[in-house]
């Protein structure tokens, strides 16, 4: 459902290869070379955590007073949310991206409350603190489906039929029906990036949120290229808002190139899973 208007991970360490299981003289089982590995770990982690907070600390200044900022013409409105809000708000999903790891039932409870929580400071008018509640669920739901996904040709299918199930919705089905006729209960649904000098932004539904994660926490699983997922992600998000204010049109599904924001820099990496599958099925 969409209406869009104006870190890597690191791979799981093989059990075998050239120097696995060395360790220094003397020492035992999970001592030796690990230390530095974790504490490199340690330091990449902090740092990320780091540029969380200040990121997320300059998004919540923006949200809290983009009213009062300088007003923009329109397309100048489209940049700066295609190259500068677009990415700071999902930059906080990148430097999020480890927890894919965290176990499924965690995910869960994360999604539950966060859930609730937006749901609260929708229902006490806290519109921009419950957008970020909303961002974080679907994060968290998006990665706990990540675990039914047991292989990478499963991600593949699902890019490649959701644009339609998006297409359709959008122009004839329920999103259709709730846009134009409960708009409340779209904005009740939906992420908003607001321009600055207005009251409005856009808008980008809910289950665009999840696929969002869902498809940058299966680069990261699938040892695919993290970084550039994210960035074409971004990009393809920012695409739809710009086509559907060239068209001049309420509103256009943000799937289809958000589908392809994940095949499109991964297609070698798809192909070659694809090809090393076939002569097991075959």
């Amino acid at each position: 459902m969409s209406d869009t208007g104006p870190g890597s991970s690191v791979p799981p360490a093989s059990s075998g290869g050239r120097g696995a299981g060395l360790r220094p003289a003397g020492a035992a089982a999970g001592q030796g070379r690990e230390g530095p590995l974790v504490g490199g770990a340690s330091a990449v982690l902090a740092r990320r955590a780091a540029v969380f907070v200040a990121l997320a600390a300059a998004i919540g200044v923006y949200y809290g007073t983009h009213q009062r900022w300088f007003g923009l013409p329109l397309w100048w409105d489209i940049a700066w949310l295609c190259f500068l809000l677009i990415p700071a708000v999902f930059g906080l999903v990148y430097l999020t991206l480890p927890l894919w790891r965290a176990p499924a039932l965690r995910l869960l409870i994360t999604a539950v409350g966060f859930g609730a929580l937006a749901a609260g400071l929708q229902w006490a008018e806290a519109g921009p603190v419950a957008t970020f509640a909303k961002l974080a669920a679907m994060t968290a739901i998006g990665w706990c489906f990540l675990r039914f996904f047991e292989e990478l040709s499963w991600v593949v299918l699902v890019a490649v039929i959701v644009p339609w199930v998006d297409s359709y919705s959008v122009w004839r089905g329920p999103t259709k029906t709730i846009v134009t006729e409960k708009p409340e209960v779209f904005s009740a649904l939906s992420f908003t990036f607001p321009v600055p000098g207005q009251d409005g932004g856009a808008k980008l539904g809910l289950p665009d949120l999840l696929f969002f994660a869902l498809f940058l926490g299966a680069s990261a699983r699938f040892g695919l290229r993290p970084f550039w997922t994210w960035l074409c992600l971004t990009a393809s998000l920012g695409g739809t808002m710009a086509l559907a204010t060239a068209f001049d049109v309420g509103g256009l599904p943000a799937l289809p190139l958000l589908c392809l924001g994940f095949l499109v820099p991964n297609a070698d990496l798809l192909w070659r899973a694809v090809r090393r599958k076939t002569p097991r099925q075959t």
